[in-house]
């Protein structure tokens, strides 16, 4: 069957529990590969949904597979703000990609220094946009 992101709420909701993360990964680097593939068929809404899930864990190693989702397409850009890197706070994000060694590292590290230069991160914390996040999902 195939999930869209009204069924991964649905399972998942915004915070899955620890057992639940190595799926949400799996079907993200899936929808990855697919809008890599072609933009549009990796549905971007749940690759942003499956973000903010991992986003709310705040697991440091997620960080890569984040920015390859927001880096498949331009419409994938778009949607996954540079904020979800960011679910362990900016600075550690800033220190985990500043000690990895691969190009898509610096890429995202650079990326990141722009925005926060550009006050894409004033006042930002991961509580108060995994807040924002709840309210965007929020049933009208």
């Amino acid at each position: 069957m195939a999930m869209d992101e009204d069924d991964s709420l649905r399972r998942y909701g915004l915070h899955p529990v620890a057992a639940d993360l190595d799926e949400v990964r799996g079907l993200l680097a899936v929808r990855t590969r697919l809008e890599k593939r072609a933009q549009g068929d990796g549905d971007t809404e749940l690759m942003k949904l499956c973000c903010v899930q991992l986003f709310n864990a705040g697991v440091l190693d997620d960080v890569l597979l984040i920015w390859r989702a927001k880096s498949a397409s331009m419409d994938a850009d778009f949607s996954i703000d540079i904020q979800l890197l960011c679910g362990s706070g900016l600075a550690r994000t800033k220190a985990y990609l500043g000690s990895r060694r691969l190009p898509e590292a610096e890429a995202a590290l650079q990326r990141l220094l722009r925005c926060e230069a550009g006050g894409d991160f004033e006042d930002f914390s991961a509580a108060g946009r995994s807040a924002w996040y709840a309210a965007y999902y929020a049933p009208p």
